[in-house]
Formats: structure tokens, C-alpha cells, sequence
């Protein structure tokens, strides 16, 4: 047991592959992300943690930049909560950061805005190496189309159509900054940046995007839904291809 000392507030940075975890917060059906991580927290510390996040992601969605805080006595150098956390973690998850912030710092409520990217792989044969980072598509969509019904998403708008069943946000106004859409390869993506999502609203734009691009809807199905949330957007694209990237404060 380590010597303990006054109450210490730990920032953590995470990245992780969530392909078979039911996501990142604590669910009863499934193994989580989060609670893999405080498996390992309580290895190290000697005592049971609780981890609060910058917000959640659905099974299959990965992250290169999850912000997690707990609270600790533990007299150890952080270093313990990279290295020596890591050495306990399974290959998919991993704490890329970790320091002391104050009291007061909430990684949601803090938060000014995230970054997600959305991953599309076109090719007429399946990549086996991509399938779990990326949505396959065997046609290339209409990048041209896309990107003009991208640019109905920026400013503050409400997003209430482009969420799914079981959202309990109390508000659906929310603020895009930016949403670029660029191919390298085989790969499109789609990058957007926002005050704050929706529960598959990231997935439910790219969904949408694509859709357009294949001619289902015109560029102009963006706008009607974001004046009218009884339209039905595009479809709810596949977890997989979805990344967190960062979160800024």
C-alpha cells in the first residue's frame, strides 16, 4: 500500500480501440472501457477510483483523446498513472497523459469543444486491415455534393433531428465550427468540430453526407432538417468508423 497523502484531482488523456467494448462508460451488459481502466487505476493506487469523462462513446467507437478525471490520495508520481497503468492495460486501451489539475476542473462541463473524424473506405474490394476503423462502401459517394451539405451543419442550429432514441441531452441547440471533408487513398473523412454532440449525431451526419453523395437526398435535406426535426435525416452510420480525436478547454 502506498503511502497516502492529501486529495489529489488526476487528469488522464486515453486512447483506445473500442471494437469489443460496449463503449466507454459502465454499462450492465457488457465490458466498458471505463471500467477496464479503473481495474487497472485500483491495481495501482490500492483503492477503488470512479472515472468522469469529457462524455461517452457507443460500442465500436474509437478515441485517440478521451479526457477522464478521478480523485486520488496516493502518493505516487504520475508516471504511475502512464507507465505503470499501461503495464496493466490490456493491447486495445492505453493513458497517453496524466497530471494534477484543480479541484474545480470538470472534463464535461469544462470542455469548449471536441473534434471527431468519421472514416470511409471506397474501393470495389474490402479492405480486411481497415474494416474496423472505417464504413466500407464499394461506390464512391459524391464528394462535391457533400461537402456543399456539410456547410448547412456550421454555425448554432438544432440538431433534434440528428440524434437517436435514448439521447438525454437537455438541449438540442448546439454549435459546429467546422466540417471538412478530405480523401487520401481509398479513405474519405469527414472532420468536424463542435461546442459539444448529440448520442450519434456525429454518426448520424456522416450517415447523412453520404447519402447525398450516393443521390439519395439533394445538398438541400441538411437545411430542411436543421429547420424541422421531424424530417428524417440520413441514416445512422456504422460505429467503427468513428474516432474521437481531442478535446479542447
Amino acid at each position: 500500500m502506498y503511502k497516502k497523502n492529501i486529495m489529489r484531482h488526476i487528469k488522464l488523456i486515453i486512447e483506445y480501440d473500442g471494437t469489443n467494448y460496449v463503449g466507454w462508460q459502465l454499462q450492465p451488459n457488457g465490458l466498458s472501457v471505463q471500467e477496464v481502466l479503473e481495474g487497472a487505476l485500483k491495481e495501482i493506487i490500492g483503492e477503488s477510483v470512479r472515472l468522469y469523462s469529457s462524455g461517452r462513446t457507443d460500442a465500436g467507437v474509437h478515441a485517440l483523446g478521451m479526457v477522464a478525471c478521478f480523485r486520488t490520495s496516493a502518493n505516487i508520481p504520475l508516471t504511475a498513472f502512464t507507465e505503470g497503468v499501461n503495464n496493466l492495460l490490456p493491447q486495445a486501451i492505453a493513458v497517453k497523459g496524466a497530471e494534477e489539475v484543480a479541484e474545480d476542473f470538470n472534463p464535461r462541463f469544462n470542455a469548449k469543444g471536441k473534434h471527431y473524424r468519421y472514416s470511409i473506405c471506397c474501393s470495389a474490394l474490402r479492405s480486411p486491415t481497415k474494416r474496423l476503423y472505417s464504413w466500407y462502401l464499394k461506390r464512391k459517394p459524391d464528394i462535391a455534393k457533400m461537402k456543399m451539405a456539410a456547410s448547412y451543419f456550421i454555425g448554432e442550429h438544432d440538431f433534434g433531428a440528428f440524434r437517436t432514441t435514448g439521447c438525454v441531452s437537455e438541449s438540442t441547440i448546439k454549435r459546429i465550427d467546422s466540417v471538412e471533408i478530405w480523401e487520401e487513398g481509398d479513405m474519405i473523412y469527414i472532420d468536424v468540430h463542435g461546442s459539444g454532440f448529440l448520442r450519434n449525431m456525429v454518426r448520424i451526419m456522416a450517415g447523412s453526407l453520404v447519402d447525398i453523395g450516393m443521390g439519395k437526398f439533394e445538398p438541400e435535406r441538411i437545411k430542411e432538417c436543421l429547420e424541422n426535426t421531424e424530417i428524417k435525416p440520413g441514416q445512422n452510420a456504422p460505429a467503427c468508423g468513428l474516432c474521437l480525436i481531442e478535446v479542447f478547454y
